[in-house]
């Protein structure tokens, strides 16, 4: 496949942090682990920066699913508990997405979040961007970039995924689970920022210690949030564990706290 070509001055351009309130949708393999509903309710918690239009939940398959179409059907709904805690609406905003991975680049899969994501970019204004924050394989975002690829022209993707290029393998979950799509978000042109996992992302570590000081007892969401942390493990002690995916939202909050560089892929 052809994909649009984007003049190199504007990728570059619109890979610079944003300084303004922006539009995003999210796309999570919620109950994948716990650092997705960390992520999610941090970005609900930043009306100031991020305006939340649409949520969608990704496929996965682990000792949490039977099948990815399992692990979506199931972050689905999780997604919903978590607005539930928050008591925030949920009309219009939360789409299934695909029950199974990429088959191959000529059969991209029509599945709600696919489609709202191609109607969202094409039904806007083309300088009114909006930012992807993919938590999860990327199966969504690449057939929704298969079946419109215009839409590389007025998105900028945020992904959690892969390792440093530098480190010694790429086994990463969100990667490794749907290749063709992570191989296509490289090879498609999209502005992208890549925040990788192992030596990056993992060193965002916390404990129960200070989960339960500065999380629990604040809402619903907050208890929610600690009791998800505290049944990860049988034993706390010396136990830390990191929250991966508030590094997608946090470079979106504020640029000084994610360091980047431009790396042509």
């Amino acid at each position: 496949m052809i994909f649009p070509a984007i003049p190199e001055s504007m990728r570059l351009e619109r890979l610079k942090s944003p300084t303004a309130k922006i539009r995003i949708v999210i796309d999570s393999d919620t109950y994948n682990e716990i650092d997705d509903q960390f992520a999610i309710t941090y970005a609900l918690l930043s009306p100031e920066r991020l305006k939340i239009e649409a949520i969608y939940a990704a496929p996965f398959f682990n000792e949490r699913s039977t099948n990815p179409g399992d692990g979506m059907e199931k972050s689905y709904q999780e997604i919903f508990k978590l607005l539930g805690k928050m008591n925030h609406s949920t009309d219009g905003l939360v789409f299934r997405g695909s029950d199974r991975y990429l088959p191959d680049l000529e059969n991209p899969i029509y599945s709600e979040a696919a489609l709202d994501l191609v109607d969202r970019v094409m039904n806007s204004d083309e300088e009114d961007l909006l930012y992807v924050v993919a938590i999860a394989a990327l199966t969504n975002i690449a057939s929704a970039i298969l079946i419109e690829p215009e839409i590389i022209k007025r998105i900028i993707l945020v992904w959690l995924g892969g390792n440093p290029l530098h480190w010694r393998h790429t086994r990463e979950f969100n990667l490794k689970q749907d290749i063709l799509a992570s191989r296509l978000i490289f090879d498609c042109g999209v502005p992208l920022v890549q925040i990788p996992c192992m030596g990056v992302a993992s060193h965002l570590l916390t404990t129960l210690t200070e989960i339960e000081s500065f999380v629990a007892g604040r809402g619903a969401i907050g208890d929610y949030l600690a009791e998800t942390f505290k049944a990860c493990s049988s034993d706390h002690f010396a136990f830390s564990r990191p929250i991966w995916d508030i590094s997608a939202v946090a470079w979106l909050v504020n640029e000084t706290w994610v360091p980047t560089d431009i790396v042509h892929s």
